[in-house]
């Protein structure tokens, strides 16, 4: 690398830069997870209120309702002996709705749906037949009833509590309902009507059926509401809180509970952004007072980087020159940088942890490229060289003007092999004459697969006759060895020699009379050494 590529930081400023900017990374995460953290406590803690609060109005509710029903059962009792007199009849409905905001009417109906009394009698119902689905529904039930919300005869939108009235022998003579008018005042809006926060914060309730039978815009009423969950599962009879999107795409936050008296819902939620309104202050606050100690932290990194730099710089100095040394080279310079480090006065303990990481990666290093190198010039399966590694092997040979031999084999019928026994056989069968020819090698000989189930034997300084005996020698030692499964095999070899610089024939022409040779005795019936 050249002085004008190289980078223009000095080292204490590259420390200072870096440990600034994990400074502030740090802060910076710091106030995200104090503020994810805060944040998710209060959307915790209002989706746990919101829960309660509809839990304790639904248990409100039911109580409301039981009262109701209580009342009205009373009444059917009181009247089981009054069914023909309407002036007692007129007396208790005027009784059970006047004095309170229970109910916004009460009706006693006979056994024919004829209304027979109502308070209070503007509606104009008495003597007139029901006909709705619920009044039949109250007849046909003969017990206590919560219908669901419809519109009356006299065109009001109400929910109806029933209770039968039976004579003292246990005739069925009809019924005594009380209405809640959903548009209008009664105790079952005040009851549901105030909400503990006021910002935006509200409450509404529906029925089994997906519909609103309180909201506090009376314009809702009567609506239904589709593809909420927190609706789905109260509906279903679940108490519990989740995080919703309302029908005017406002984000809110939902608990909910179930009426069960009635089948009703009741959803208490509150606006996201109210219940996280004071929250980025609360962060700043907080990032202010943590100012100062960021400031002093910042000069203590300063001060610090101007006494870390020189033995760090040292370290960098010791490993510059690996960037102007040859890859080939590579294993050398590491060891000479190895020991200019190991020189470095390292003073603190950092450093000189650093300084003992680095001798130690570099002589990991080496290992690791002498292995790289091992495996590059290897076979895997044989490890035997491969044909790389047989080029420098030749490349040295006539660089160094060495004469040699050079043995060329065959497995004789190896596709058979494949074939019969499968290619994981064959490839046992190629390590065993793998382990055969180390056996009969000597250690200058070179031993070498150059591909499938071909090999090669370099022997340096070796006349060709004597090649011929070695390789006749190795043939009766594969012919004779018994293989596994296999039984014996046999090699077709093929000798060419090369007499060094003096050669008449070039080195590539050597390797091509080898394999002329090794041809000739596959042709000549295999399990022979040919010589050319």
């Amino acid at each position: 690398m050249s002085s004008k590529s190289l980078p223009k930081f000095k080292l204490r400023g590259l420390i200072l830069v870096l440990a600034v900017f994990s400074v502030l990374i740090t802060l910076g995460n710091s106030f995200y997870a104090t503020y994810e953290v805060q944040r998710s406590l209060l959307i915790n803690n209002t989706l746990e209120a919101n829960r309660v609060y509809a839990a304790k109005l639904a248990e409100v509710t039911d109580v409301f309702l039981d009262m109701a029903q209580d009342r009205l059962a009373y009444s059917a009792e009181m009247l089981s002996d009054q069914m023909h007199s309407e002036a007692g009849l007129v007396a208790e409905v005027r009784r059970l709705q006047e004095p309170t905001n229970t109910f916004n009417s009460v009706v006693v109906v006979n056994d024919k749906a004829r209304v027979l009394a109502v308070s209070p009698e503007a509606l104009g119902l008495s003597g007139e037949t029901l006909h709705s689905r619920q009044a039949r529904l109250s007849i046909a039930a003969r017990a206590p009833v919560i219908t669901d919300p419809f519109i009356s005869a006299a065109g009001n939108y109400l929910i109806s509590l029933s209770h039968p009235i039976f004579a003292a022998n246990g005739e069925y003579l009809g019924y005594i309902a009380g209405s809640i008018y959903l548009q209008q005042k009664n105790i079952l809006n005040d009851i549901l009507g105030k909400h503990y926060y006021q910002d935006g914060s509200y409450l509404y309730v529906v029925d089994r059926n997906k519909t609103l039978i309180y909201h506090p815009n009376p314009e809702r009423i009567g609506q239904r509401i589709e593809h909420n969950p927190a609706i789905d599962e109260v509906i279903a009879g679940n108490e519990g809180a989740y995080r919703v999107t309302n029908s005017q795409g406002v984000a809110m936050l939902a608990g909910f509970a179930p009426v069960t008296n009635a089948g009703w819902g009741v959803v208490a939620q509150r606006p996201n952004t109210m219940t996280l309104a004071g929250l980025d202050g609360h962060i700043i606050k907080v990032f202010l007072k943590s100012l100062p100690l960021v400031l002093l932290t910042l000069l203590g990194i300063w001060l610090s980087a101007l006494l870390i730099s020189r033995p760090l710089w040292q370290l960098a100095s010791g490993t510059r020159q690996i960037d102007n040394t040859p890859l080939n080279n590579a294993q050398i310079n590491n060891r000479t940088t190895q020991d200019n480090i190991s020189h470095i006065n390292s003073w603190y303990f950092e450093a000189a942890q650093l300084k003992r990481a680095i001798i130690k990666s570099m002589g990991l290093l080496n290992d690791k490229i002498s292995q790289l190198h091992s495996d590059s010039h290897t076979d895997a399966m044989t490890e035997l060289l491969n044909r790389r590694a047989m080029t420098q092997v030749l490349d040295s040979y006539q660089q160094a003007h060495t004469p040699f031999s050079v043995i060329t084999l065959d497995i004789d019928l190896f596709k058979r092999i494949n074939d019969t026994y499968g290619h994981d056989v064959g490839d046992e069968v190629i390590k065993k004459l793998a382990q055969l020819m180390r056996l009969q090698a000597r250690k200058e000989d070179q031993l070498c697969r150059s591909g499938g189930e071909e090999f090669m034997i370099f022997l340096p300084n070796t006349s060709q006759d004597t090649a011929v005996r070695v390789a006749e020698r190795l043939r009766e030692l594969i012919a004779a060895t018994d293989i596994p499964t296999v039984g014996t095999i046999t090699v077709s070899l093929g000798v060419g020699h090369w007499s060094g610089a003096d050669s008449a024939t070039s080195i590539n022409d050597t390797l091509k009379l080898a394999d002329q040779a090794l041809y000739q005795a596959k042709q000549q019936g295999r399990n022979q050494t040919v010589a050319l």
